[in-house]
């Protein structure tokens, strides 16, 4: 993997190559010390630029575009190393390591990253999307059929739907979604929620995984989010070997850049 040297001072986009040739699009703010943000389900570097906007004063942030998303490429077939590999080329573009933030299946995919064993300094996840109880995951493999079937159908406004329901956002909310300008991006991104659903695996928390990971970890939640994600959230804290908790008094999944950044500053400047 090699950095792509595109990078300048007027507009701090890059580009890095990662494992499999893929070039993965991202983007620098600040100085300081390097955070990556890992976006979700239907994250990408513009959708974290709020949150990046908030840490610049303080770190060197990049955001990026996950493979099969806004600018950055792709390649088949999908597998989750190949995104941990995203993640090192990233690392390389960063100066070799920094403190990682994932949400949702970011967080998912950051936990994966740092149980790979890559230079990672540090990480924070906001409500990793695993369950405690193994009832509350019954339905994971007949939820990933639908949702392949879905995506192989061109489906791709039933599979975001499906995804969103799964987050607790409601049909009147994910029809008024439908009508922003918001809704072609979505559909754009649409066929990388596979990947996400790779990601997330079984749905219950990895512990024998989250056991290698040694560096310092915090876990976070909102306060009014489902019971079952804010136990999810406390038991990946728990399985971290030097995990720590944090709920943020309000939130939900969707959590507010300015309620999470001053979490993130304190953390990260540890």
């Amino acid at each position: 993997m090699r950095t792509l040297p595109v990078c300048t001072p007027m507009d701090n986009v890059g580009r890095a190559e990662s494992g499999d040739g893929t070039v993965i699009a991202y983007r620098r703010a600040g100085s300081g010390r390097p955070v990556i943000l890992v976006g979700g389900s239907f994250g990408t570097a513009r959708t974290s630029a709020p949150l990046a906007g908030l840490l610049a004063a303080d770190f060197r942030v990049i955001t990026y575009d996950r493979r099969g998303r806004g600018h950055s490429g792709d390649t088949a077939p999908y597998a989750v190393e190949r995104e941990i590999e995203d993640i090192a080329a990233l690392l390389a573009a960063a100066g070799g390591s920094a403190s990682l933030f994932g949400v949702s299946s970011g967080a998912a995919l950051v936990l994966r990253a740092a149980a790979a064993g890559l230079p990672i300094t540090q990480i924070a996840v906001y409500e990793p999307p695993y369950r405690a109880d193994p009832a509350e995951v019954a339905d994971r493999p007949a939820y990933s059929r639908r949702l392949a079937a879905l995506l192989a159908d061109g489906s791709r406004a039933e599979a975001i739907g499906q995804v969103l329901t799964g987050v607790g956002v409601t049909a009147a909310e994910i029809e008024d979604l439908r009508h922003t300008d918001d809704w072609p991006s979505l559909l754009a991104l649409a066929p990388t929620l596979a990947y996400d659903d790779a990601l997330i695996g079984t749905g219950l928390v990895p512990a024998d995984r989250l056991a290698d990971i040694r560096v310092r970890a915090m876990v976070v939640d909102g306060g009014a989010s489902p019971p079952a994600m804010r136990a999810g959230a406390r038991a990946v804290a728990n399985a971290l070997p030097r995990g720590r908790h944090r709920t943020l008094t309000g939130q939900t999944h969707a959590v507010a850049p300015h309620v999470l950044a001053p979490v993130l500053r304190e953390f990260f400047a540890a």
